[in-house]
């Protein structure tokens, strides 16, 4: 077993209890620079959970996560694409090695990973939760809240193919295989097939009743998988949506899906941390393995060779299993993450903190590539003043200097409120005593002893 991470200055190892042979396997990763396939490791270095993953099949490994960037991953050494203004839920590489990312600030963009340089293809009107790429990866499907899917050209500027029909939000996409339609799954419980090229609505394939939010193709076209809120993991034959497998558990609900043609593999991810592998040969289950003890599973992709599973969650860490030997390694360790404490460990401020502030703000000098900029020296600090971090213009305009009273009224009106139009999640602190022991624990732990 090895373990990669890199915080800017580069990989290093974990070296207790390890061997000659993983010694020996972690310098072919530094000097190769690929990840081994059939080994565990981790890949660290962002700021926040993990939300969305990609494999390339030039061996790069792609992550979006809650600390508004992209990693873009060689042999655990990251290039970090930031120019989203909030946080990245999806990501997918496309033709001639470029990426595609979307996420919370409504925008798609499209990423030169080697110049660190990207364009804004266009937006939805509210959140975009997943993305798909054409076999050809010339184009680039989103699904978003604003409950529009939109087909995205990368060959020229033409706008989008926007395609409307679903009564909620759209949770999945994924082109066929031979890119000429798009499933769709969306909150209102069904799955529905469109024509790529044109957005005309073609037949509802599923009608689900509960909220479908992870879709998954057969290379074949032949089936398709799905999960939903109600905890579902169901298998429906293609082109007629009728039922074919049921591999339920009694846990909900199913966050998250990848398929691997050549391992003949499904793996599907849930909200209590369990991945579940499904064999399609024999239509199985192969595998159901608790990678976590807490939290949830918001991201699976295999591996281009389909060796290994990774997964992300609420650690700021992507994991990757070995699939045959999936059960043997270590979970994820974000059953350590301070605001799963128990309430007694902690103070009433450090508990407001941990619930309302930590994910996106650290505490100390280095900013830890959090979503939100430190805390360290709040207390006289001008809003929208920390160098290098890329505030709303809303922040950078503002005439607010971060005080007792300015920060009780941030959280006793909302931030959607006290400072419309700034990035700040939309959430509130209504009790007085706890307002006032959060602000006491800030001023304790922000400033200079």
């Amino acid at each position: 077993m090895h373990q990669l991470s890199n915080k800017r200055s580069g990989p290093s190892f974990s070296l207790a209890k390890v061997g000659l042979t993983t010694l020996m396997a972690a310098f072919l990763v530094l000097f190769s620079g690929r990840v081994p396939a059939q080994d565990f490791f981790t890949l660290k270095g962002h700021g926040g959970p993990i939300k969305g993953i990609a494999a390339t099949p030039d061996g790069a490994i792609l992550t979006a996560s809650f600390d508004n960037s992209v990693g873009y991953w060689r042999g655990g050494r990251p290039v970090w694409l930031e120019g989203h203004r909030a946080a990245v839920n999806a990501v997918v590489g496309v033709n001639g090695g470029a990426i595609v990312s979307a996420g919370d600030d409504f925008t798609v963009r499209l990423w030169d990973p080697q110049k660190r340089t990207d364009r804004n293809l266009g937006q939805h009107q509210a959140k975009i939760i997943q993305l798909a790429a054409s076999p050809d990866r010339r184009r680039v499907a989103s699904a978003s809240w604003d409950r529009t899917i939109r087909v995205w050209s990368l060959d020229d500027e033409a706008l989008p193919v926007e395609i409307r029909g679903h009564a909620n939000i759209v949770t999945d996409v994924a082109f066929s295989p031979d890119g000429k339609r798009i499933y769709s799954a969306s909150a209102d419980g069904t799955i529905r097939v469109w024509d790529a090229m044109t957005g005309a609505p073609i037949s509802r394939l599923v009608n689900h009743g509960f909220g479908i939010n992870t879709i998954s193709i057969s290379a074949d076209d032949t089936w398709i998988a799905y999960g939903a809120v109600d905890g579902t993991t169901r298998v429906a034959s293609l082109p007629d949506g009728a039922p074919l497998r049921d591999f339920t558990a009694d846990r909900r609900p199913i966050l998250a899906m990848d398929f691997h043609a050549g391992a003949g593999r499904i793996a599907v991810g849930d909200a209590q941390g369990y991945i579940m592998l499904i064999d399609t040969e024999n239509w199985r289950i192969s595998n159901d393995f608790r990678a976590t003890l807490s939290g949830p599973i918001w991201a699976l992709a295999f591996s281009p060779d389909g060796q290994n599973i990774h997964a992300g969650g609420l650690d700021d860490a992507m994991y990757s299993w070995p699939v045959a030997s999936l059960g043997s390694e270590p979970q994820m360790a974000n059953t350590d993450r301070s605001f799963l404490k128990s309430p007694e460990e902690m103070s009433n401020g450090e508990r407001q903190f941990q619930r309302k502030c930590s994910i996106c703000h650290a505490l100390g000098p280095d900013g830890q590539r959090r979503a939100g900029p430190t805390l360290h020296g709040l207390f006289g600090r001008a809003a929208g003043s920390v160098e290098g971090y890329i505030y709303s213009s809303t922040l950078r305009t503002s005439d607010i200097v971060w005080t007792e009273g300015t920060i009780d009224l941030l959280f006793d009106l909302g931030p959607d409120h006290y400072i419309p139009g700034s990035k700040m999640p939309m959430q509130r602190i209504t009790r007085p005593q706890d307002r006032t022991d959060l602000i006491a624990f800030l001023k304790q732990n922000t400033t200079e002893p």
